[in-house]
């Protein structure tokens, strides 16, 4: 599992992560909410889960902010279709584990649930076409994968229904801030203006280096380290399949699939909590951005007729998104490396006098690229506005 997927263990940082679940449920002190008087009318930038969770933690010392969102809905890359039999289908972030213990705390704060990501039966890897495909079994985990009951975005509506719906502003993309002597105004695409005391950037980096003018601009090398900040699910294919039974499972497969050689390189088993709905998730190889809709489906049911039978042939619902669009990615950032300047000092920093601060899952030191990440991310954020 890849982007918001798979875990990488830093055992050393447990101790460091679980403190920060728990620090901001306490309430502020005097001294600390005398501080906030600095930041009395704050934006957030991106309804994502950093925005959407920097608000929340807000809310519960009842400072209210505005969040300006650039597109139609929220959640940023979290994003839960349903199928034909209300089938929660993701196509994007999915996974997490016992070493995110910031996003075990919130879920089990907003009342939602985990549960284990599925691997029992045959595995599959198929190296190449004129070769036989590898059938492999994926020992019972001490720290397995999880997903979110009723879909990743439950996380995300959660958040969103504990703020004032009146103070999201969708479809309101920014493109410019300005420090003047009343604050910093900010201005957007669609054009309103609004005025804060505190901005908070919570989105790619790399987007606030292509699409916002600042004035005056942020330093050089911060504006040069923002073009090069790897975005998390950028150019990523996510593709979900929806099934009336688990007829893999009934043959004794797990659904778990990776592959060198077809359109599909990973799958995952993707049915619910309740075992009643059924269906796969994966990614498909990146050359698959050029192909038709139909195409891709295509491609990927004749892959899953060779590996897993005929059955494959019927799903209830196919759908994929190719995460390119212009609220995750613009130009042609220079990526030289996974995770590249991921938790980079620049973001430690804040801008125009203290009064802009940089947020988002790119920013973390620790699971950047992550729902962890964000969330760590969030809450570091918050702690800034109080220090």
């Amino acid at each position: 599992m890849r982007t918001f997927c798979t875990c990488r263990l830093w055992h050393s940082n447990k101790c460091n992560l679980s403190k920060l679940v728990t620090r901001n449920t306490t309430q502020s002190s005097p001294t600390s909410l005398q501080k906030m008087k600095d930041h009395k009318n704050i934006i957030i930038v991106g309804a994502g889960l950093s925005g959407l969770t920097l608000a929340y933690l807000l809310s519960k010392q009842n400072i209210s902010v505005t969040i300006l969102e650039g597109s139609g809905r929220i959640g940023g890359r979290i994003q839960t279709i349903t199928g034909k039999r209300n089938t929660p289908l993701e196509l994007g972030a999915t996974w997490f584990s016992d070493m995110h213990p910031n996003i075990m705390a919130l879920l089990e704060e907003l009342g939602l649930h985990k549960y284990p990501q599925f691997a029992s039966g045959k595995s599959l890897f198929q190296t190449n076409s004129f070769e036989p495909v590898q059938e492999f079994e994926v020992a019972k985990s001490e720290s397995p994968s999880y997903r979110i009951a009723g879909g990743t975005q439950k996380l995300t509506d959660a958040l969103y229904q504990k703020l004032d719906a009146s103070s999201i502003k969708r479809n309101t993309k920014v493109s410019s801030i300005d420090e003047t002597e009343q604050g910093l105004v900010v201005k957007t695409a669609n054009h309103k203006e609004f005025l804060g005391d505190t901005i908070i950037l919570c989105l790619p980096p790399q987007l606030i280096a292509t699409e916002i003018r600042c004035t005056p601009q942020l330093p050089a090398h911060v504006s040069a380290v923002l073009k090069t900040v790897q975005t998390w699910m950028a150019g990523s294919i996510k593709f979900v399949l929806e099934y009336d039974k688990p007829f893999w499972r009934q043959n004794g497969f797990s659904g778990m699939l990776f592959s060198h050689s077809g359109i599909i390189t990973e799958m995952y088993d993707h049915t619910n909590l309740q075992e009643d709905k059924f269906g796969f998730t994966g990614f498909l190889n990146s050359g698959a951005s050029t192909y038709s809709l139909e195409a891709r489906k295509e491609h990927v049911l004749k892959q899953l007729e060779l590996l897993i039978g005929k059955e494959a042939l019927h799903p209830l619902t196919y759908s994929d998104k190719i995460w390119t669009d212009e609220f995750i990615l613009n130009d042609n950032p220079i990526i030289h490396r996974p995770h590249q300047n991921n938790g980079h000092k620049i973001f430690e920093s804040s801008y125009f006098n203290g009064k802009l601060l940089i947020a988002g899952t790119e920013s973390s030191p620790m699971y950047s690229g992550y729902m962890e990440g964000a969330i760590i991310s969030a809450n570091a954020t918050y702690r800034k506005l109080f220090n």
